[in-house]
């Protein structure tokens, strides 16, 4: 009886554990290499000397009101008002994949796409099935790259920028100016893609259902308020703390819900990362090795890193033996095309289509791969001549 209890224990807590790295493959990847470091580094005092607090501080403060904001519909309305001057199937496209785009510069690539991929279904099923079934996966495909590559002009655009731009000390506008090229030529790729999708485009007419609930104007104004302090604070005008601090106090009285939907498996990653990095640190053999890796090879080696760990790890991985955040900036952010898993929010996009068209998934997922691929391999092209 003892015997069989401990076999059902084991195969729940087994269960338990596959469904944890299921759902959060890169928080368990995290926090497995964190404990496992721990074991060569034992826990003492500098532990807490590896965590960069500000980072913490400015990404849950983001994600915070950008949580808020999308649970108002604030997004969801600016998308509806652009559609609502569509005719033909071109501008369907460029006002889908554009909204991703430009977004993703203040609202992040991952709340871009948790917002606009759904909505992107919405729109679409109110089309005639043929014109759906043409533009469906390459919108969706699009707007996944879209969105990682419009999210690097900025340090608010993704989490590996927000952490990376405090970690250098740049000025935004040197940030934005190390970029701008970047998102200028993938500007013109994008645009070039819509005209060839749309070549032998039609009118159109799109419904969509209204809005149901009306948005909360007060709550709305207060986080635009919120915001401006996250981006005082991005811009080193605001302590962190103070800002934290607000913006906490404010919508635990104001929207609490709004907490409960945050995603703190990010910021636990960030930690779990940041153990591990701290002590890799502390290991000398394996922190000069990396460093003789990556003097003068920053942006292939954290383009590469980026396929199979994500961008996000990284960039922390790599930004604790380089002083060449310029190099760890472009890398990473590149880095983001390619494979599925190199930049987690290209999963947000996979998901919805796995779910909303699970037939298709394996067709999409061979559409994202070549598409990034060639976006990757163009870009790349152009940091060898700039």
């Amino acid at each position: 009886m003892t015997k069989m209890v401990t076999m059902i224990g084991k195969r729940i807590l087994f269960m338990m554990i596959k469904h944890i790295f299921q759902k959060e493959p890169v928080l368990s990847i995290a926090t497995c290499l964190a404990i496992i470091s721990a074991f060569f580094v034992p826990p003492d005092a500098e532990y807490l000397g590896y965590i960069d607090f500000r980072t913490l501080a400015i990404l849950f403060s983001l994600m915070t009101v950008m949580t808020g904001l999308r649970g108002q519909g604030v997004f969801d309305r600016l998308g509806h008002a652009l559609l609502s001057h569509t005719r033909t199937t071109l501008q369907l496209t460029v006002v889908l994949v554009g909204l991703c785009f430009f977004s993703s510069m203040l609202i992040t690539n991952d709340v871009s796409l948790l917002t606009f991929v759904p909505f992107t279904f919405v729109v679409l099923n109110s089309l005639n099935a043929s014109v759906r079934g043409k533009l469906l996966l390459p919108i969706v495909c699009m707007q996944t790259i879209a969105a990682n590559l419009g999210s690097m002009l900025t340090p608010l655009g993704n989490p590996q920028n927000l952490y990376l731009y405090g970690k250098s000390g740049m000025a935004m506008s040197s940030f934005v100016l190390l970029m701008l090229p970047y998102s200028i030529i993938s500007l013109v790729l994008i645009a070039i893609w819509a005209v060839w999708l749309c070549r032998e485009g039609s009118d159109i007419v799109v419904t969509h259902s209204a809005i149901n609930s009306e948005p909360d104007k007060k709550l709305i104004a207060l986080y635009g308020i919120l915001f401006v302090a996250c981006l005082l604070v991005v811009l080193r005008v605001l302590p962190y703390g103070v800002a934290f601090a607000a913006i906490l106090v404010c919508i635990f009285f104001a929207d609490r819900p709004t907490l409960g939907h945050v995603d703190y498996s990010l910021i636990l990653t960030f930690v779990a990362l940041f153990i591990f990095i701290g002590n890799l640190g502390r290991m000398e053999a394996f922190s000069g090795w990396l460093q003789n890796i990556l003097a003068g090879h920053e942006v292939f080696v954290s383009v590469l890193a980026s396929q199979v760990t994500s961008n996000v790890p990284a960039a922390i991985l790599l930004s604790g033996f380089t002083d060449n955040f310029r190099a760890l900036i472009i890398g990473t952010n590149l880095g983001g095309l390619g494979t599925l898993i190199a930049s987690m929010a290209s999963l947000i996009s996979y998901r919805q289509i796995a779910n909303e068209v699970p037939a298709e998934k394996g067709h999409y997922f061979a559409m994202f791969t070549i598409s990034n691929v060639v976006f990757l391999a163009i870009l790349m092209g152009a940091w060898a001549l700039i």
